[in-house]
Formats: structure tokens, sequence, C-alpha cells
């Protein structure tokens, strides 16, 4: 989703700087969410029962994968430690249009509209382009999200929200020809372990929050200067295809932000750099728990991380490696990636329990360079 266009409005008494800047990112996302379900296609053909065998195959995968995430994740001393033994996330099995329900209340928790109307409603005008690109961006990803764990909704549970996306599921299931019980228990481990982290680090969500809405904040006040810097960057993307865009910089997380790595300053990217880092630590946690499940609890493990992978890696279309590189979606599989390189290398040189230490708090956290040099991380840490 490309930043919106700012509107100016006039700065409340005692603004930072003082007479006017710039609002959030105005998004209403209860719009948003119904224009992207309607935009989203519908999923594969299958008949009442055969959906219906999908998400009682996906419920029954989620109660099944909490011990064996719990084990695999080796979370069960943090847990504990942090009364959370009892907390578990609620489970929505939900379509595509659901998902962007879901999806677009976890944004609003995240990012939440700065004002309203004094009707309590949000202004519409105001808020009308950056809502199409959000409508549009949550069409895009329903298509695309196998699940997620969710701590940040709105209406979000105390434990949170496991959220299953069941025609994305068996769209893949069929792609990869796999079991669908085993399929749909890979993935809930790997949703389960997200929601562990979270009970493990309750101050994780909070964390992530603050430094998600520091940055919007600042985004938000570049105003116009953002929006040219943004056009500047899609135009130039589009006429470079699938190579690097014009002005992004080296870095730990190289050219895969996305759009947004083409238009921050360098505070701004180092910010994003170290939500980064958190988001690939998460992830490549996940995966690394979910391949250590034994084949006695997934018996086509092995061959469902093999295909998996190599979906992952199937050349797409020039226009689909433009739109992926734009969304960030290149950034979310390098997460993967260097996420699971990193916690497979703290154990390694650190020990077994090294890992363990990363959910004390914030300052225990990796830096961008501490992913990409885990015995960094393991000096720092652990002396």
């Amino acid at each position: 989703m490309t930043p919106a266009r700012a509107v100016r409005s006039d700065a409340a008494p005692g603004a930072p700087g003082g007479g006017r800047v710039s609002d959030l990112l105005v998004v209403d996302w209860d719009r948003a969410a119904r224009w992207a379900g309607r935009l989203a296609p519908p999923g594969p053909a299958v008949t009442r029962d055969e959906a219906a065998e999908a998400v009682a195959a996906l419920r029954d995968a989620a109660e099944r994968a909490y011990p064996l995430a719990l084990r695999a994740s080796r979370l069960g001393t943090a847990v504990k430690a942090a009364g959370r033994e009892d907390q578990r996330a609620a489970v929505a099995v939900l379509d595509r249009p659901g998902w962007a329900l879901a999806a677009a209340r976890s944004f609003q928790g995240l990012a939440p509209v700065p004002d309203r109307a004094p009707d309590g409603v949000v202004d519409h005008l105001r808020a009308g382009p950056a809502t199409g690109q959000a409508a549009g961006l949550l069409s895009l990803l329903a298509a695309r999200v196998l699940g997620q764990f969710d701590p940040f909704a709105t209406d979000a549970p105390a434990g949170g929200r496991l959220v299953l996306v069941a025609p994305n599921v068996l769209h893949m299931r069929a792609r990869l020809s796999a079991d669908l019980h085993d399929f749909a228990l890979w993935v809930c481990v790997h949703e389960q372990t997200h929601a562990l982290q979270f009970a493990a680090a309750p101050w994780l969500a909070d964390h992530l929050r603050t430094e998600v809405r520091g940055l919007v904040a600042e985004l938000s006040a570049r105003g116009p200067e953002l929006t040219s810097a943004v056009e500047r960057a899609l135009s130039a993307a589009r006429r470079r295809g699938s190579s690097r865009p014009a002005g992004v910089a080296d870095g730990p997380a190289d050219d895969d932000l996305g759009v947004l790595g083409l238009v921050l300053d360098p505070a701004q990217r180092e910010r994003l750099d170290a939500v980064t880092a958190t988001m690939s630590l998460l992830e490549g946690h996940a995966e690394v728990a979910m391949d250590s499940v034994g084949a006695r609890s997934i018996p086509s493990a092995r061959r469902l991380r093999a295909r998996f992978d190599a979906q992952r890696r199937r050349r797409a279309s020039p226009a689909d490696r433009v739109l992926r590189r734009l969304l960030g979606l290149e950034a979310k599989m390098a997460q993967y990636r260097r996420g699971a390189a990193f916690v497979r290398a703290v154990r390694t040189t650190g020990g077994s329990a090294a890992l363990d230490a990363v959910w004390a708090g914030p300052h225990a956290l990796p830096s961008a360079r501490e992913i990409a040099d885990p015995r960094a991380w393991v000096r720092r840490v652990h002396g």
C-alpha cells in the first residue's frame, strides 16, 4: 500500500512546532474491509461438505498444535514465568472477506484513526484516498495469507486471536498436493508459536504498537513531501520492473522493504529496521518450531517443507515481482529466512537455552545488524 496523500489541518494547541501539522494517515478501516471483501477473489470452488471438512480440520489442528508448539518452541518456561500458562488464543476460521475484516481491525489497533467527526463517524472525505489504498492492499493479501496470530485487533481477547483462512489453506494444500490434516497442523504450529511468543513476552504487543504508531506519526508529519517521494518511487519501480527500485539503500534489510523503504529518512529507516528485526525473530522462531515437530506428529512434515519452500522460490511473473516488492512481501519472505538462521545460530553459539533471554524485554531484542550477526547478540546479551 502506498502511503496516503496527507491532508493538512490546523494544529491543536501545543502541537509540536505550532501552526499546522499534517494528519496521521487516516483510514476508515471498517469501510476498507468492506471494499476489500468485495474485491477479493472468492477462492477455490468446493462443495459444502468439503468446506465443512476444511473448517473442522483447521479447528482441530489449532487445538492439537498448541502442545506441539509449546514443546517445539521451547517457550514453556517463559510462558510459565509470565503467568500465562492457562491463556489460549481464540481461534477463528474465516473466508477471505472475513480475513479482510479481521485484518482491518488489527491495523486499526496498531494505528487507530486519530480523530473523528463530532458524531463519532470518520470524515470519509479526508479518509477516502487512504481507505481506497488500504482496501486494495487487504484484497490482495486476503488471497495470500494462510493464517496469523493477532494480538492487536480492537476486539481481540486477552490471549489474542489465531486466524486461519480456509480458502487459502485449501488452495495451497492443492498446490502442494498435501494431506489436508498434516498441512493444517503444520500451519497451526507456526501460528500457535506466535501466540506463545506474545504469552511469554507480555510486553511485546505494546512495544510493537508503540514503534509502529511512532513511525506512522513521523511519516504523516512529512505531508506533501512524502506524497511526492512515494509517487517518484512508484514511477521508478514500474519503469525498472523486477530490478532494484531506484533510491533503495543497501543495508541489513537490503531492498525488501517495499515502497516504504524508498521514502524513509535515515532515522525512520533505523526505526523500521528495528521493527523488521523483531519480526524476523518472531517469524524465524516460528519457522524453526514448525520444522522441529517430528514425523510422529506430522508424517509429511519434511515433504511439506520441501514443497512449500519450492513454492516460495517459484519464479513469479515480472508483474507479480513488482507487486510483491512494492507491497513489501519480499521483506516478509526475508524475515523467515534471516530469522530462522538467527535462531539456529544463537542456539549453536550460546547453547540450547540461549534464546530464552530474548523474551525478557525490549532491551534484549536483536537489532537488524544482530539478526545478520547472531554472535554479536550472544555477546551483548550473555557476555
